[in-house]
């Protein structure tokens, strides 16, 4: 993986069902890198986990990946 995008995206298909309905835009500004996750409403779920447990597992590997990146994940349906 070259950038924290194609990481997120490898991440995110890995652990769905059907990867191609996930997409990942992003925007940046002011050194912020803003990731807006979409997925169908039955995929949301896979991706947040039990308590969040998920979503923040893939926040960790990001940031122990990427250590200089800052970012935010932005799911929507």
């Amino acid at each position: 993986m070259n950038n924290i995008k194609d990481t997120l995206e490898y991440i995110l298909k890995s652990i769905v069902p059907n990867p191609d309905e996930i997409t990942v835009d992003s925007q940046e500004s002011d050194g912020l890198t803003i990731f807006e996750i979409s997925a169908p409403e039955e995929l949301i779920g896979k991706i947040i986990g039990k308590e969040g447990k998920v979503i923040k597992s893939i926040r960790t590997i990001l940031n122990v990946s990427y250590p200089t990146s800052k970012f935010i994940l932005k799911i929507k349906e």
